[in-house]
């Protein structure tokens, strides 16, 4: 059952000025529970927080407007999650930068296994708008989740098209779930909690200001395995989820578009710089992703004997990915390793020939 004093602290500490949510993890490791964290903050000396914002007067301001924002939790009926929870997005808790807590409304399984990330420009075109009604069928077909950032365009049709094909349908928001952002969503995102979703970090009364939208941006690259971008100019939101998506690890997939067309730009450039895989077909999301791997026994093929010597971390992430493939995010997690280690231990692995790297950052053990 959660802790509802930790569960106000929690969001309180979020409400520190200037304590972000690297700082607010590292001091979580430290002092292991935000309480602990409020009891020692008016002696600590961090960076871009400044005193006053530590007193204990200004501390009891941040619980006070906490437990409001609980009871208007229980009246909303909106969930908290917080980091050090089971139930916390497992994708989100491997990223550096991920929040301490995150609010969702609806009915979803946030650590479904294969979730994919649509995203694109404001202002879609009908090209763009057919592509998310293909992709969304394809999503289906592989039991996928979808999520984007309920903005216009790209976004709106991709939740529209899931919503059609009844797949689980999560939107993710740059403001709090007191109100809906464009006001012209609000009966999109009903039908989406039906069978999915919204999530945010932001508490309510937070406004749609323009720096939340990048803050949104990585909370959708975040909880999903690949992220699509489907109509881009040469500068936009979705640009910039596709660079965190890279910098997570997820893959990135652009669907092409005529040279000269705008809002193909982005993601004909995103192609060329290799910086996303090309989407011609969204079926080949499958072969990426190593949805469609097995072979028709319906059974991986049978690994040899390794004869190495291997360090007792080596061992354990050959244990953990014996007669089957993981992707890197789900060895971190289950190694206690961070990416950077995982990501080397694995690079040292395949240097000693005792695993093969496959589509979709997946390792497999050398046969």
């Amino acid at each position: 059952m959660q802790d509802q004093d930790e569960l106000v602290h929690a969001i309180a500490l979020c409400l520190v000025p200037g304590i972000g949510s690297i700082t607010a993890k590292k001091l979580l490791f430290a002092y292991n529970t935000p309480q602990k964290i409020f009891k020692v903050l008016p002696q600590l000396k961090l960076p871009f927080v400044k005193p006053e914002d530590t007193r204990v007067k200004s501390l009891n301001d941040y619980v006070n407007r906490a437990q409001q924002e609980i009871k208007f939790m229980q009246r909303a009926n909106i969930e908290a999650l917080m980091f050090n929870e089971n139930t916390f997005p497992y994708r989100l808790k491997n990223c550096e930068d991920s929040p301490i807590v995150i609010y969702k409304r609806g009915n979803m399984d946030i650590n479904r296994k294969r979730i994919v990330a649509v995203v694109g420009t404001r202002k879609a075109t009908e090209y763009g708008i057919k592509q998310c009604e293909i992709i969304a069928e394809e999503l289906k077909n592989q039991n996928c989740t979808l999520i984007s950032g309920l903005a216009y365009g790209i976004d709106s049709a991709a939740h529209k098209a899931a919503n059609k094909v009844n797949i689980q349908n999560i939107g993710v928001l740059a403001h709090g779930l007191d109100r809906i952002y464009p006001n012209d969503n609000k009966e999109l995102s009903k039908k989406m909690e039906r069978n999915g979703g919204l999530i945010t970090e932001f508490i309510s009364l937070t406004n749609p200001d323009r720096e939340n939208f990048p803050k949104r941006n990585r909370i959708v690259a975040g909880i999903a395995d690949a992220v699509i971008v489907v109509e881009a100019g040469e500068k936009g939101g979705a640009l910039i989820t596709a660079d965190i998506a890279n910098s997570y690890n997820r893959e990135v997939f652009a669907v092409p578009g005529r040279v000269h067309d705008a809002f193909s730009k982005g993601c004909n450039n995103l192609i060329k710089q290799n910086k996303a895989a090309i989407l011609s077909d969204i079926k080949d999301i499958a072969w990426y992703m190593g949805w469609s791997e097995k072979s028709e026994s319906g059974t991986m093929p049978k690994q040899t004997q390794l004869n190495f010597n291997f360090s007792v971390q080596e061992e354990n992430i050959i244990e953990i990915i014996r007669n089957k493939t993981e992707q890197l995010d789900e060895i971190s997690l289950k190694s206690g390793l961070s990416i950077g280690q995982t990501s080397s231990i694995l690079l040292e692995l395949e240097f000693k020939g005792a695993l093969k790297t496959l589509p979709g950052k997946r390792y497999q053990l050398s046969p």
